[in-house]
């Protein structure tokens, strides 16, 4: 399939909102908060560690019903008990000793040699079922701090760790960081950069057009981006003139920019390593040099290329045209599947119904919509049926700081020295897409495409702001993680009756997935939560069966609803709330019955 040289330019045009004013070269000072190093340390998947409240060993404060304060034991009693504990570690080859029992009542135990959590989980079981006495048994696990940049400029990047329109990257940091992953950007080619430095592996340039190539060759192994700037005309009759965009190293720089280097900005997937593919130059670029680029990226034999000795699991195009998905396309869509490869696209941004954008509309595909800062759909971002889900693409009318800050190049024309800008579009909510993406094949290799999109659609969360047709929600870095883990990393704690009040609520002391039921037409549960200063309480409720109709409400201790879920049956039901002063406070979240009686389970984070 041919464009015209005007159709071309639109490819590039199309998936991007940069080519604003003020926008395509705004430069951004290094010298920005420093926020210090928080180091990742590597997620335990075992402990030498059990806790077990045992119910004599604890009472309720009497100055407040939900607080546990502990109550002596004797040690003929502490004894046996640990006696049943090593009864049933025996099987395991292990043996523990009391170690100590904690402010809350419970005991901890230390084994003589890890366990896998799951069987600490199940070895928990065996003792709830020994012992009446027993009201919880639970790994004690390792925990990390969750990790905080020190790049100069990441306080910029509100769309990483901002609650309202980011993606929630720091809490993914503790699970995945996408090393072992490849991502190939299908873009203009990449600019050597500070940023980028050692975060590449070879790439190709596609373009076998010189006027479009504008490196003076045809096809290569130098990805490098000359720049694709055009004089008026150029492109077709009254085309304006336009500087180098230096698009694809925009795109590469919120995948995978070098992080914790004390400069610059943070890339999503930071560990996993960028394949520039250059199919775009000026006026655009072709679909057969896309379709190629597809194909190699991904491992696929290309006539006269050589063999790609690191193929990509993950391809990002943020590029686009107008009208169906060609054939060409497809099939290249379904080659680089066919390897196993995720392929993500930008819906485009024309404020029109996805369906009119290729290669949006191909099958196979996770298509991308852009938010705003507020998490509301962008004015204009592309919508409609085949959107899968959104993610941050900006808005920079307002404020160029409400964009998507990344690397750049300064130059106008011809490549200059190393810089950041602020760009918007669908352009840019893709590659947020792209890196999570990589977090989620760094964590579990083993998934297929159809496994990726159903996880990043099942783990996205409402949208706060207004975002008709724009896919299941926004994109949830950690919840993404987790889904396609199948563990959401949070220990399952179980409901105790009775909690009808806020009075007699359980207390839920850490992040937690709440096992609960519904019994009758007259229940409703409580959990009591102390969120300290500067928290969110994050709060989804899930009804075992689809028939059942629980609704979710947090309130203070006054009984005041604060915030509240009242979706439809075989719907979650999902809740925040900010805690902005400067103490913790206490807050009741409540499951009612609506309709229907049963299981649920409560996820709580803050």
């Amino acid at each position: 399939m041919s464009f015209s040289s005007a159709n071309k330019r639109t490819l590039l045009a199309l998936a991007c909102g940069l080519l604003t004013a003020g926008a395509s070269h705004a430069g951004v000072s290094n010298a920005l908060v420093d926020n210090g190093l928080v180091s990742v340390a590597p997620r335990a998947t075992s402990t030498d560690r059990l806790i077990v409240g045992y119910r004599d060993a604890s009472q309720a404060d009497s100055r407040d019903a939900g607080v546990l304060r502990a109550v002596a034991v004797t040690a003929s009693s502490m004894d046996a008990r640990l006696s049943v504990v090593n009864s049933l570690l025996a099987t395991r080859g292990a043996k523990a000793r009391v170690l100590r029992q904690m402010g809350t009542g419970a005991h901890v135990f230390k084994l003589d040699k890890a366990l896998s959590t799951g069987e600490l989980q199940r070895l928990a079981s065996e003792l709830k079922a020994s012992d009446a006495n027993i009201a919880y048994v639970e790994p004690d696990r390792k925990m990390y701090p969750l990790m905080t940049p020190n790049d100069a400029s990441y306080s910029s990047q509100w769309d990483l760790f901002e609650t309202t329109g980011g993606i929630r990257a720091p809490a993914a940091w503790d699970r995945s960081t996408g090393s072992g992953v490849v991502v190939a950007v299908i873009d203009t080619g990449i600019r050597p950069h500070a940023d980028l430095s050692g975060q590449t592996v070879a790439g190709y340039d596609m373009i076998n057009d010189a006027t479009v190539a504008n490196d003076g060759g045809t096809r290569d192994s130098d990805p490098s981006d000359p720049g694709d700037w055009v004089a008026a005309g150029e492109c077709g009759t009254g085309e304006p003139a336009s500087n180098s965009s230096w698009h694809g190293t925009h795109v590469a720089g919120t995948i995978a920019a070098k992080t914790n280097n004390s400069t610059g900005v943070a890339g999503i997937a930071f560990n996993a390593k960028i394949q520039p593919v250059r199919v775009l130059g000026k006026c655009g670029g072709y679909t057969s040099d896309i379709a190629d680029g597809m194909i190699w990226a991904s491992g696929g034999t290309v006539s006269g290329l050589p063999v790609n000795a690191t193929p990509s699991k993950v391809i990002n195009m943020s590029l686009g045209g107008g009208g169906a998905c060609d054939t060409t396309s497809q099939n290249a869509i379904n080659s680089a599947r066919s390897r196993g490869t995720v392929v993500v696209v930008a819906a485009g941004n024309e404020n029109q119904n996805a369906s009119n954008s290729n290669p949006a509309n191909c099958s196979g595909v996770i298509t991308v919509a852009a938010t705003d800062r507020n998490g509301a759909r962008a004015y204009y971002s592309n919508y409609g049926s085949i959107v899968t889900l959104a993610a941050p693409g900006g808005d920079v009318r307002s404020s160029s700081s409400n964009g998507i800050l990344s690397t750049l190049n300064a130059g106008t024309k011809a490549p200059g020295a190393d810089s950041y800008a602020y760009y918007q579009g669908t352009s840019m909510a893709t590659p947020h897409v792209a890196g999570v993406v990589a977090l989620m094949l760094s964590a579990k290799p083993s998934a297929t495409p159809d496994q990726i999109k159903a996880a990043l659609q099942s783990s996205a969360r409402a949208f706060p702001g207004t975002c008709s047709q724009c896919g299941s929600g926004i994109l949830d870095a950690a919840a993404a993680v987790a889904a396609i883990t199948g563990t959401s990393g949070l220990p399952t704690v179980s409901e105790t009756e009775s909690n009808g009040s806020i009075a007699t609520a359980n207390t839920v002391s850490a992040p937690a997935n709440v096992s609960g039921t519904i019994g009758s037409t007259s229940d409703t549960d409580y959990f009591k939560v102390t969120l300290p200063a500067g928290k969110t309480l994050a709060a989804t409720l899930t009804a075992a069966s689809s028939s059942n109709d629980f609704d979710l409400y947090v309130k203070n201790s006054a009984g005041t609803t604060l915030a509240s879920s009242e979706k439809s049956a075989g719907s979650a039901d999902t809740i925040s709330y900010v805690n902005g002063g400067s103490s913790a406070v206490t807050l009741y979240v409540q499951v009612l019955r609506y309709s229907g009686t049963g299981a649920y389970t409560l996820k709580l984070q803050w």
